[in-house]
């Protein structure tokens, strides 16, 4: 029984995971620190509040902290933008690239030329209209 969680444990997906969470968690904490520190001092400069984190009002008794909501929510764009250009427009280029390299390599599949189904390239039958493909139209 332990063994199999030793194995579990020890793969390498379940040890990247933990390093990619530990990094997150870094990097998340270098951002709130250039939110609160740099970026919304800036933006006081520019609106006048020096600080959104002490930017609250009051409701009755009760005190609403908009400003720390502000700075989570700046927080957040800034990472999400950050993963978006550093990690998926990287990824989205390098998996059109292969997916043209894999369709310009020899085609698996053609198209029906009566009804233009998918089918496998070495049909000599389509699969969906039953029409004979005759050996001259494969493409």
């Amino acid at each position: 029984m332990l063994e199999g969680f030793k194995k579990f444990i020890l793969r390498g997906n379940v040890i990247d995971l933990a390093v990619g969470i530990v990094i997150g968690a870094a990097f998340n904490s270098v951002v709130q620190a250039f939110v609160k520190g740099v970026f919304t001092p800036f933006l006081g400069i520019l609106g006048g509040i020096p600080d959104f984190s002490n930017f609250a009002f009051k409701i009755g008794a009760s005190k609403i902290l908009l400003g720390e909501f502000l700075n989570a929510l700046l927080s957040f764009l800034i990472v999400a933008t950050a993963i978006y250009f550093f990690v998926i427009v990287p990824m989205n280029k390098l998996k059109d690239i292969a997916a043209s390299k894999k369709k310009s390599d020899d085609p698996t599949e053609q198209k029906c030329p009566y009804c233009l189904t998918e089918i496998p390239a070495l049909a000599t039958r389509c699969s969906a209209c039953t029409s004979q493909i005759p050996q001259g139209k494969k493409k």
